[in-house]
């Protein structure tokens, strides 16, 4: 397994939440990670991506000024810190990593397992 995600609960509405993505050594050669979700009966939908060398952030619209994605390098790991979390926010959530940053799926290479979030009101 090339990504691997942790930290989806059940929380309540206006709660937060921080997933981690751990990497494996296989995908030390991509430049982007991202966050994308699927919740039950829709698409997958892109959520927040950041450049692994420089920082540059993209978040999804309906994300903005909610949740922030980072990383840290010695630990090859990313984050997708969840604050003022809605129920609409309920979805897996899946990391990939890949080398354009871009918003959609088939720019990623790699792909977690997911791990599910849900937001009760």
């Amino acid at each position: 397994v090339q990504l691997v995600e942790s930290g989806g609960r059940l929380v309540q509405a206006g709660g937060s939440l921080r997933l981690s993505c751990a990497a494996s050594a296989r995908t030390f050669n991509t430049n982007v990670r991202g966050w994308f979700r699927q919740a039950p009966g829709k698409e997958r939908e892109f959520v927040a991506n950041i450049d692994w060398r420089g920082g540059s952030t993209s978040y999804a619209d309906s994300v903005k000024g909610r949740f922030t994605i980072s990383r840290d390098h010695a630990l090859n790991t990313v984050y997708l810190q969840m604050n003022s979390l809605k129920p609409e926010d309920t979805a897996v959530y899946y990391c990939a990593a890949g080398q354009i940053r871009g918003s959609y799926s088939d720019q990623y290479v790699h792909w977690g397992q997911g791990t599910q979030v849900t937001v009760s009101s």
